[in-house]
């Protein structure tokens, strides 16, 4: 079993999420999250990170294969999602949360909200358009669906786009991969 300290720094598995352990309760772990939340999670679900250089080394696959003891991945799917991370290293994402789009949103509707959100999707698009990027991602998140389904209406317009959700086990429900077709004129 993992030992973990107060003070250890830890990211999470299956989230984006990284901190600093403040309690340690049997198998039970709380950390406060580099944006202050205290969250509590499993031993396994946790590593330790040492340095900023072990952290950018990490591989989370490897780590659930290891957590996982009855491997539910097989050494062959293994090898094909190191192959994808590969592959998948040059395709941008775009992050379409309103706290990384606008300094403050205080004072903005919902609608002021949706309407940045789309525009910003909107402009990535032409560009990709414009510059041939065969693949990007838009990372909606989750929430009532609003976003996405705006975003769905907004990509169906297009005659050389398809689209789909974001691959489930890097990304949850909450992105939108998108494919250009590049002989389309």
């Amino acid at each position: 079993m993992k030992k973990f300290e107060i003070g250890d720094k830890v990211s999470v598995l299956d989230e984006a999420v990284d901190g600093v352990v403040i309690e340690v309760k049997n198998n039970e772990i709380t950390i406060e999250t580099n944006d202050k939340f205290v969250m509590t999670y499993f031993v396994n679900e946790l590593v330790k990170i040492n340095n900023s250089n072990e952290l950018n080394n990490f591989n989370k696959t490897e780590a659930l294969l290891k957590r996982n003891n009855d491997a539910q991945l097989s050494r062959k799917q293994l090898e094909l999602q190191k192959k994808l991370e590969k592959v998948e290293k040059g395709i941008p994402e775009f992050d379409l949360h309103i706290e990384k789009l606008v300094k403050n949103k205080s004072g903005l509707s919902n609608f002021d909200i949706l309407t940045i959100q789309l525009d910003t999707a909107k402009r990535h698009v032409e560009f990709a358009i414009k510059n041939r990027i065969p693949k990007i991602v838009f990372i909606h998140g989750v929430g009532e669906g609003i976003l996405k389904a705006e975003l769905d209406f907004m990509l169906k317009r297009y005659e050389q786009i398809s689209f789909q959700d974001g691959n489930y086990q890097k990304y949850g429900l909450g992105a939108t991969e998108v494919f250009f077709k590049q002989n389309v004129r």
